[in-house]
């Protein structure tokens, strides 16, 4: 079971699924329900400090590589694309809103980057996800488990 609660949290931590991945996999092999909600939220909303650090200190120094530049500006534009109009006209907000959303492009990893587009205040960029995280992990958990109840 710590095993799986572990998974969970790499998976909710990474960008490649975030708690939409990590909390159905939690309850899918037998974890908890609540531990799987409380330990994938709180990996998930670990990954702000991890990309605004990676933004503000490894971002630029990566930046003066071509090919880096190239893909991170590939990056920004898809993310302000996705986010911008509701950010930009809602704020804090708009953003929560778009982190909220449990959709494939949306989530705290490309809140970060709007909200470092955007040039929010960190704690309010900060609060703004962990807002936006909680509603999303909440759904998901909910999905999963209606989901899981109509199976059995």
């Amino acid at each position: 079971m710590i095993l799986d609660i572990i998974i969970a949290m790499l998976w909710s931590i990474s960008p490649f699924g975030e708690a939409k991945v990590g909390i159905p996999y939690a309850l899918l092999n037998g974890v908890n329900i609540y531990l799987a909600f409380i330990f994938c939220f709180i990996a998930n909303v670990l990954a702000f400090p991890i990309m605004s650090f990676f933004l503000d200190v490894i971002n630029r120094f990566f930046f003066r590589w071509f090919y880096y530049k190239k893909a991170a500006i590939f990056i920004a534009r898809r993310a302000k694309t996705g986010a911008g109009g509701n950010v930009k006209k809602y704020g804090f907000w708009g953003l929560m809103f778009f982190v909220l959303l449990p959709l494939p492009g949306t989530g705290v990893y490309a809140g970060t980057i709007a909200a470092y587009l955007f040039r929010f205040e960190k704690k309010q960029a900060f609060l703004a996800n962990t807002v936006g995280i909680f509603f999303s992990c909440l759904i998901v958990w909910v999905a999963t488990l209606l989901t899981m109840e109509g199976f059995n």
